[in-house]
């Protein structure tokens, strides 16, 4: 299902830049557009699973309005309107995504919860990893056909769900309105905002790889999109692979230790990003993709367990949508910093100060945010 979000990346300059002629920074929105139709999706979709109670219904449909977004974007339309079907794209994409998780985290008992959203999450991820060579090896000579893969394959996921997706018939009555449930879940319980923090943040972070990454290999390395592709996923494939055992972890340790572990290494990676050589970089990537995995599930479990059980996609949407917004924030972040650092034809200057900004901000939630959780009295919280 994931695939198609990196399927892009690699081929990000010839698809955008080159081939409508615009800036490094409207490049950059390429990656940012369609969360921003994640942030403004997600909350009321959560919203309305928890009153309708048809999340199966939900993801099929919104997964199918995704492939056919996806093969829109391959057609001869001006800019904005390229940038507009993204929009839509975004919001389907995100939609779908959290009816997934939600059903997942409702599907077993609260015990084995780390080891669900390990699971589905692992599968997820691996998607994502695969995605960023698979859309460089397809891009080598047309960059329009990693998306044309894209849409099919969200077609072939909607085929295959088709018959094998099952969902208990969760409904139950509002208790505030679909621009309000969020802020309710959170009324009920405050420590909820420290995961969306974390959430917004790791998107945030996600973002300048997806963009930020993609741009400076090409244009301080000279990388090929196969190139890039294999880099993303260096750090994408054990940040899959290592997310379920992770999970499992997180059921018999502190999540808020898993957390600020994760969080710390990844930060700290980040920001040393462009110091170093190409040859070490897919050691250093894999590295961080590993401190990605630490952290990634135990996020996801404290926004389960601090939601009651009636707003629970509610606030899975919510976390997607944090997500999506910093999706938003990363690339254009990203963009402005590079720029404006790397005056005088200095990118490199620009691309350091960009990561810097990036990690430096996920190593200061660890610093000022987690303290918070620290004091919850929950077991193994």
């Amino acid at each position: 299902m994931l695939i198609p979000v990196t399927l892009p990346v690699p081929v990000l300059r010839v698809l955008v830049h080159e081939r409508f002629g615009v800036s490094e920074f409207e490049t950059s929105l390429f990656m940012s557009v369609n969360m921003l139709g994640a942030v403004v999706a997600a909350p009321l979709v959560g919203w309305l699973a928890d009153r309708w109670g048809q999340r199966r219904k939900i993801f099929l449909w919104t997964l199918a309005l995704d492939a056919i977004c996806f093969l829109s974007l391959m057609s001869p339309v001006p800019f904005s309107v390229f940038m507009g079907i993204r929009f839509i794209e975004g919001a389907a994409h995100i939609a779908a995504l959290s009816m997934l998780l939600s059903i997942a985290s409702t599907s077993v008992s609260a015990e084995h919860r780390g080891r669900a959203l390990g699971l589905v999450g692992a599968g997820l991820l691996l998607g994502v990893a695969l995605g960023a060579p698979l859309g460089g090896w397809l891009g080598r000579s047309d960059p329009l056909t990693p998306l044309l893969a894209g849409g099919v394959l969200i077609l072939f996921t909607v085929s295959i769900a088709i018959p094998f997706l099952r969902d208990s018939d969760l409904r139950f009555e509002s208790k505030e309105p679909a621009s309000g449930g969020l802020l309710f879940a959170i009324r009920e319980q405050p420590k909820l905002t420290v995961p969306l923090i974390f959430a917004f943040a790791d998107r945030f972070t996600v973002g300048f790889y997806t963009t930020t990454f993609s741009l400076f290999l090409s244009r301080v390395y000279d990388f090929t999109p196969p190139q890039i592709g294999m880099l993303i996923a260096a750090f994408m494939l054990p940040f899959a692979l290592l997310s379920y055992p992770f999970g499992w972890l997180s059921e018999r340790t502190s999540r808020v230790g898993l957390l600020a572990a994760g969080s710390l290494l990844y930060g700290l990676g980040t920001a040393s990003l462009v110091f170093w050589s190409p040859g070490q970089l897919p050691y250093v990537m894999a590295a961080i993709g590993i401190s990605a995995a630490v952290m990634f599930v135990p996020t996801m479990v404290l926004t389960t367990e601090y939601a009651s059980e009636d707003l629970r996609s509610t606030a899975l949407s919510g976390f997607n949508a944090a997500g999506s917004l910093g999706f938003i924030v990363g690339p254009v972040v990203g963009g402005l910093v590079s720029q404006s650092f790397g005056h005088e034809g200095d990118w490199l200057a620009g691309y350091r100060a960009a990561f810097g900004v990036a990690g430096g901000f996920e190593i200061a939630l660890v610093l000022f945010v987690l303290p918070f959780l620290r004091n919850a009295k929950k077991p193994n919280i």
